[in-house]
């Protein structure tokens, strides 16, 4: 169980390996545990990103020219110390972002696989060359896109910035992290790691801040693209002013994830995966499966989803609410779900937390049946444990709610049977579909990212793809003597 800290912590930018202070606004880090402060930081003025972003483009021309297995023999010892110190990183997570230090953990060992990955390039072929004509010789080389920026969302203080830093590095790009101004403590961990763990000065800074950091780190002439993950309203908006200046960008948005039931579902494998499913981070995260849609009745199947909810233990197996706005908007749409008719079968309203935790923001798992297909609860994203049950009467109904969703990040379906279990996958409008699977989240080398609403720009976040994403093919066409024999090319 936490214990509030003794003293609030400072965080400050890591620029040049160096903590250095912001100078703009300042506010309080609030532990969703506690609901009370637990840091303060500043906001990055114009000036600050500018002292970022100048020290990484000075890096970037001796980091470039790094061989890369040098460059992946650095995030080795990065890997290995967040491994060493994995107790302590998963601890800084879960205190201020709410989760359970259970999935702080999963989450960093989730990022280290992408540390794997992105170690594994030094053993790939990335480029490629041909003999394309007598004398002719095409090769490609890729070269790394220079400063590059990675903007974070609270939920998975150290996943997701590990999504996206290792692979860029170690393309020979400079990357400045820009976290949610919500979590900056497990950043700035990550920050003074990679420094320890041997990063030449500006290869990797931290800067923090609000939307105006991110305008300033977007807009800067030296940035060359920018990664986002977080809601689609501001995906779309950092998306839209990256491409207006001909950047790079790729921003991932929410999600509305379809659980698709069909009545052959194994039902102790389904009642476990879509419980997991809605409840994994309180519901804060971008897989949570929020619809449940059950060909038919399934009465035994609801019943053993409620029967898991009844065990939840507040603090233990479910963690809190990011902050007390969240709590207020689930608790608001709980109660217009309810005036429109539906019925709550399980009420995480009355659950509480453990004494020490009862000025945190909490609420237990709920289920909600009757619900309406239109309705707010079956169509918007509400990033909160709460499950909206909508009974269909066949595969194609089913599969019809699915692609009216303006979200497009994953969908699951449960069955034994092979035929529907590709029907789905082949009419799903998701990026990601999981058979059988309540999260279906790709391991690297298969990529990370939805479609539709869930996703802006071209690619994907992590595996193959996100090699892609990160650099530039560059062609070159050689020829080294006359030849006799002439063709078009030669």
């Amino acid at each position: 169980m936490f214990s509030p800290p003794d003293t609030v912590a400072e965080c400050h930018n890591l620029i040049d390996n160096l903590s250095r202070p912001a100078n703009g606004a300042r506010k309080s880090v609030v532990s969703p545990y506690f609901g009370r402060p637990i840091a303060t930081l500043a906001a990055s003025t114009p000036e600050d990103v500018e002292a970022a972003v100048h020290a990484a483009a000075k890096a970037g021309a001796a980091w470039r020219t790094r061989p890369l297995r040098e460059r992946a023999q650095l995030l080795g010892r990065l890997r290995s110390l967040l491994a060493e110190r994995s107790d302590e990183v998963a601890r800084c997570a879960a205190l201020e972002s709410g989760k359970t230090e259970a999935e702080a953990r999963a989450g960093l060992e989730r990022g280290l696989e992408v540390v794997d990955f992105a170690m594994s390039l030094q053993a790939m072929e990335l480029g490629g060359a041909l003999d394309v004509s007598r004398g002719v010789r095409c090769e490609t080389r890729r070269e790394p896109l220079g400063v590059v920026v990675g903007i974070t969302p609270f939920n998975f203080p150290a996943m997701v910035p590990l999504w996206m830093m290792p692979i860029a590095v170690c393309m020979g790009n400079t990357f400045i992290l820009k976290p949610s101004d919500k979590v900056p403590m497990t950043a700035n961990l990550l920050g003074h790691f990679a420094a320890q763990a041997g990063f030449p000065p500006g290869v990797f800074s931290v800067v923090h801040g609000d939307q105006h950091t991110v305008e300033a780190l977007v807009d800067h002439a030296a940035v060359q693209a920018v990664a986002f993950v977080g809601s689609t309203p501001v995906a779309q908006s950092v998306y839209a002013r990256a491409a207006l200046q001909g950047k790079r960008a790729l921003c991932l948005g929410g999600a509305k994830n379809h659980l698709i039931v069909a009545p052959d579902a194994d039902l102790q494998l389904t009642v476990r995966a879509a419980y997991d499913s809605f409840t994994g981070c309180a519901g804060q995260r971008c897989m949570a499966g929020s619809v449940l849609v059950t060909i038919g009745e399934a009465p035994e199947l609801v019943q053993g989803i409620i029967d898991l909810a009844s065990r939840c233990r507040l603090g233990e197996s479910m963690g809190a609410l990011i902050d007390a706005a969240a709590r207020e908007r689930l608790l608001g749409a709980i109660d217009r779900a309810q005036a429109e008719g539906a019925r709550v079968l399980y009420d995480g309203r009355r659950m509480a937390p453990p004494e020490p935790y009862k000025g945190g923001y909490w609420l237990g798992p709920t289920i909600i049946d009757g619900v309406s297909p239109h309705s707010e609860c079956a169509t918007r994203e509400l990033f909160g444990p709460i499950l909206s049950i909508v009974r269909v009467g066949t595969l194609e109904e089913a599969l019809a709610l699915e692609q009216q969703s303006p979200y497009g990040n994953a969908t699951s379906v449960f069955t034994q049977s092979g035929a529907v279990a590709r029907r789905v996958a082949e009419q799903a409008t998701s990026g990601m579909i999981g058979v059988n699977v309540g999260v279906p989240v790709p391991r690297d080398p298969f990529s990370f990212g939805g479609s539709k609403r869930s996703k802006f720009g071209h690619g994907d976040i992590t595996g193959t793809s996100a090699v892609e994403f990160w650099t530039e093919r560059k062609k070159v066409t050689s020829k080294w003597a006359l030849q006799s024999d002439q063709s078009w090319i030669s």
